[in-house]
Parts: C-alpha cells; sequence; structure tokens
C-alpha cells in the first residue's frame, strides 16, 4: 500500500458527501431533547448521529490522512453555514397571510446567537483535535491498534465539543452543577457510542484501505488546521 498518495476518489468523496450530511442533520434535530433509560438522562436528539461525524472523521484521517481531513472538516463548516444562513433568510421574510407556521417554524428551526456560536466553534475545535490526535497515535503506534487511537482522540475531540458547546450555549441559563453534569453526560454518550462502533470502525477502514490501496501516514506533514488549500 502507499503512504503518500494524496488524490481525490470516489470513495473519498462518498466519505466526505456522508460526513457533511451527518453534521448538518445532527445540527437539524438537536432542537429535540430525548429521554434515555426511562427518564434517568436526558439529551439533544443529535447525541444519536453527531458522534458518527467522529467516526467519519476517524475514517477520513486514518486512510487519507490528516490534510483530507482537514479539508472536509471544513467543507462541512461551510456547508453547515450556507444552511443556517438559509434557515435564517427564510425565517426574517414575511410569511403568507394564510400560513401560520411562522411560530412554529421559529420555535424549531430559530437557534439563538448564542447557540450558533457554540456549535460552530465545538464542532471546529473538537473535529481537528479528533483529527490532530489520531494522526499523531498513528505514528506512535506505527499503525497498529487502531482502536486506541479512534477511542483516544474522539475521548479527547468530544471533550472539547461538549465542554464547548454547552459552556457557550448555556451558562449563566441552567445551575452550573446541572452544566457541569451535562457537559459530563454528553462527553461520556459520545465515547461510548465510538466504543461500540469500534467494530464498524474496523470493517470500513478495511475496506477503504484494501479498495484505495493507500494508508496515509502524516509524516512531516503541518497540522495547522488554517493550512486548508495544502493538499500535497
Amino acid at each position: 500500500m502507499s503512504s503518500e498518495r494524496q488524490v481525490v476518489t470516489p470513495l473519498l468523496v462518498l466519505v466526505a458527501a456522508i460526513f457533511i450530511a451527518f453534521l448538518i442533520a445532527a445540527n437539524l434535530i438537536a432542537v429535540k431533547l430525548v429521554s434515555f433509560f426511562g427518564g434517568l438522562l436526558f439529551l439533544p436528539a443529535a447525541v444519536v448521529i453527531f458522534p458518527v461525524t467522529y467516526i467519519f472523521g476517524d475514517i477520513l484521517t486514518e486512510v487519507y490522512g490528516f490534510r483530507r481531513s482537514r479539508m472536509v472538516i471544513w467543507l462541512g463548516f461551510f456547508a453547515n453555514l450556507i444552511v443556517v444562513l438559509a434557515i435564517w433568510i427564510a425565517q426574517i421574510l414575511p410569511p403568507a397571510a394564510f400560513w401560520h407556521g411562522q411560530q412554529a417554524y421559529v420555535q424549531i428551526l430559530g437557534q439563538t446567537p448564542r447557540i450558533l456560536a457554540g456549535s460552530f466553534g465545538a464542532y471546529l475545535v473538537g473535529e481537528f483535535l479528533n483529527s490532530i490526535v489520531l494522526s499523531r497515535l498513528k505514528l506512535a503506534t506505527k499503525g497498529r491498534f487502531l482502536w486506541t487511537r479512534t477511542v483516544g482522540s474522539t475521548i479527547v475531540g468530544q471533550a472539547a465539543d461538549s465542554l464547548i458547546f454547552i459552556t457557550v450555549a448555556f451558562v449563566g441559563t441552567i445551575p452550573s452543577g446541572a452544566l457541569v453534569q451535562l457537559i459530563l453526560d454528553q462527553w461520556l454518550f459520545k465515547v461510548a457510542y465510538e466504543v461500540v462502533a469500534t467494530p464498524l470502525t474496523y470493517l470500513v477502514v478495511g475496506f477503504l484501505k484494501r479498495h484505495e490501496q493507500i494508508d496515509t501516514f502524516d509524516r512531516d506533514v503541518s497540522l495547522n488546521p488554517f493550512r486548508v488549500f495544502e493538499l500535497q
């Protein structure tokens, strides 16, 4: 297998598309709070699918390397920004006199600036930390023990994601004890999700490496998140 091949393939495009689709879907359904375990745990509905973005982030970095992962992370950011802008534009347009869904539209799709800031900031920091940690661990383990870097990178990335989003979005609006508990609950749930999905991650990574004939190691690669056009 080549460790230097850096081309855009149909499978890379497919993985990137799935990553972005899950990201946007998670942001759209995050407004609903879901009861788990008979009411013992309450979390946004997004926790059901948002961890998938970290799984596919792991797959992107593991197979195609940090440079491709960095490109897809930024693509996801701008795609999500476009969706948010489209929703906002539709919200401020005057509704037809016979349409009575404006209040419901705003309640479900309208997001406060705090929540948007928390969401975008948490996404960028969490995803880049996830990708960087996995990239470094792959070199440290010489490509062995995939589970250590998928789980290890998720522990770091999801911790940052949960901390930033919950703090920015809700600090000052709920008791500090509840805030900390919400951060811990989200973090633990997402990490557990990654652990359970590890066999699936192995299957997808193995499939891509065989069909792409690529296994990228990020030697002498800048981990600067802003060097997005450095693809070679």
